[in-house]
């Protein structure tokens, strides 16, 4: 029960997910700072609308939020909407609905959404990653031959996948996808690091890379959180 994990009196931070405001917004930029209120049912809280400098911040309806709360049981992340706003009290009340299952969380890092998607990548030379300290965006589409492999699972702060081939863990790689539904058809291009690769235990001559971006647009960065939020939302959608 979602009660066992978050309660009354528990930190949580909000933050904007997507363009849900005009860029020039200063709410899509910060990260709010609240408490829980009430729990009202499995899929829906409450809290107390944030503060900023001794101002109220009038977080609208129907805005969607990466949320993260500080329980007793740890550190937990998911996605919601705010539904509702009301004064009671002399108290400003938001009131979320939930729109993915809560996610625990080791350390601060992105919620991970699991997948299977197409990566094109490569090694970059030391004379590369030199370049990349001074002007990264340089080398982002250069015609060098590219190994395919499966993307595993996604968040904003990195990735994991599955290949035949292997990189050396701390080594600097060029990353490109797609995202499924981009009516753009956008292709995310990335530099990162190799934090982790393994053999996997059941099939021989695949390894499980888990890499980190180093550099990446906050644009893309956002669009990849937002389409993780959607797809949440249509599983979680189809289980209710």
């Amino acid at each position: 029960m979602l009660a066992d994990y978050i309660s009354p009196g528990n930190k949580i931070e909000l933050k904007a997910i997507g363009k849900v405001w005009m860029d020039d917004d200063s709410r899509t930029r910060k990260i709010h700072l609240s408490k829980i209120t009430d729990v009202i049912s499995e899929d829906r809280i409450e809290v107390l609308m944030p503060m900023d400098k001794g101002k109220l911040v009038l977080l609208p309806v129907d805005g969607e939020y990466s949320l993260c709360f500080y329980s007793s049981r740890g550190l937990f992340q998911c996605y919601g909407r705010i539904v509702d706003r009301y004064r009671s009290n002399n108290v400003y009340i938001l009131v979320l609905d939930l729109l993915s299952n809560l996610q625990r969380l080791q350390r601060r890092e992105y919620y991970r959404f699991s997948c299977a998607l197409e990566l094109k990548s490569r090694i970059f030379s030391e004379e590369e990653v030199e370049a990349i300290r001074r002007n990264w965006g340089l080398l982002i589409g250069t015609s060098k031959p590219l190994q395919r492999s499966v993307i595993v699972d996604i968040s904003g702060g990195g990735l994991r996948f599955v290949a035949n081939f292997q990189y050396e863990e701390g080594s600097t790689i060029y990353c490109a996808y797609r995202l499924p539904g981009n009516i753009n058809n956008v292709e995310y291009e990335m530099v990162c690091n190799v934090l982790r690769v393994q053999e996997l235990e059941n099939r021989p001559g695949l390894y499980e890379h888990r890499i980190q971006y180093a550099y990446i647009d906050e644009t893309s960065r956002e669009d990849i959180i937002h389409f993780i939020f959607e797809e949440e939302r249509k599983i979680r959608k189809k289980q209710n």
